[in-house]
């Protein structure tokens, strides 16, 4: 029996800076409103043509393979979680996977979109810890920013979203004291249209379709969102995913050294710290600089809150995310 413990990490954002008043330069929006509603001062979209989703992932991947101190070939398997791939198909995975240069190992896609990381470290863990790898890269990325309606129409969703990668290496290890504790995920498939996009897909409206009527007031292929009722699930499924993986490890939230959760709205993360009633140094939020990157957001966080000496070896960190689908996960880690 073997644990799967994270031993490298690495992000990567677009140098572009797109803040509040630029975007009130687009839609009719102003930087009040948005920090009002959201926490988000500023995102990042992408503007180099390399910066595609497997693009941002292979310079994110590039920093957590050099602080895993291993050699990109020593990387087993990739599971790439993504709700923007480059192609309709095939998946980054395989993308990601030439452009690393590395031999042919298996590559798989997880599209659970925000949650999309955390089920991805889920499916690298049961691999690692059934023998079968020893060191599989972890990726979430996402380019948001080509996809989104830049008008007034979709200024409740477009000022949520921007772009990024990140990236861990979950590597064997024989020590059961550390590393992936437990992971926990659900879904509630009833809920999926309440924050979705629906087209091109082929089960309401294709590309065919969509250029045959040549509807501009159709909104079928931009992100929706209903805001209010994502809102009030996120902050019950949070809590309950959270308390779902101390139980199952016989921890107390008093044991939280650092909670990363998913970066939707800094409302949501506000809501559940207090809830918990922890301290700001135990919940690491970037939400402000960043916007929501979906299944990048929680490996983003995660990079930054080691990088800047916020978890230490032996600290517990728990992962929560909740979104798209619904669906929600949560992962315990002894660092």
């Amino acid at each position: 029996m073997y644990h799967s413990k994270i031993t490298g990490l690495g992000f990567y954002v677009p140098e572009n800076v797109v803040t509040n008043d630029d975007l009130s330069r687009l839609m009719d929006t102003n930087d009040e409103w948005i920090q009002e509603r959201t926490g988000i001062k500023e995102r990042r979209h992408v503007v180099l043509p390399e910066d595609t989703t497997s693009g941002m992932a292979l310079k994110a991947s590039k920093i957590a393979i050099e602080r895993a101190g291993i050699d990109k070939n020593d990387i087993d398997f990739i599971v790439f979680a993504t709700l923007s791939p480059d192609y309709y198909f095939p998946g980054p995975g395989v993308t990601l996977q030439k452009e690393l240069g590395i031999n042919t190992v298996g590559a798989l896609d997880v599209r659970n979109q925000c949650s999309g990381f955390i089920y991805a470290l889920s499916v690298a863990d049961q691999f690692i810890k059934t023998g079968m790898y020893k060191n599989i890269l972890v990726v979430g990325s996402e380019v948001h920013s080509k996809g989104l309606d830049m008008t007034t129409r979709g200024r409740g969703v477009s000022v949520i979203f921007g772009d990024g990668a990140g990236a861990a290496v979950l590597s064997r290890t024989e020590d059961l004291s550390k590393g992936i504790l437990s992971t926990h995920l659900h879904s509630e498939g009833e809920h999926a249209e309440e924050l979705a996009l629906i087209a091109p897909g082929m089960g309401k409206r294709w590309v065919t379709d969509i250029i045959k009527e040549n509807n501009t007031d159709d909104e079928s292929y931009y992100p929706y969102m209903n805001g209010q009722f994502v809102f009030k699930n996120a902050v019950v499924r949070f809590s309950e995913v959270i308390n779902e993986g101390l139980q199952a490890n016989n921890l107390q939230v008093a044991d939280i050294n650092m909670l990363i959760p998913h970066q939707a709205n800094l409302r949501i993360a506000q809501f559940i710290q207090q809830k918990f009633k922890l301290t700001n140094d135990q919940v690491y939020n970037n939400i402000m600089k960043y916007g929501n990157t979906t299944a990048a957001s929680v490996p983003i966080a995660l990079t930054e809150a080691w990088e800047q000496g916020k978890i230490k070896e032996g600290d517990l960190v728990v992962l929560a995310a909740f979104g798209s689908g619904f669906t929600w996960a949560s992962a315990l880690i002894r660092w």
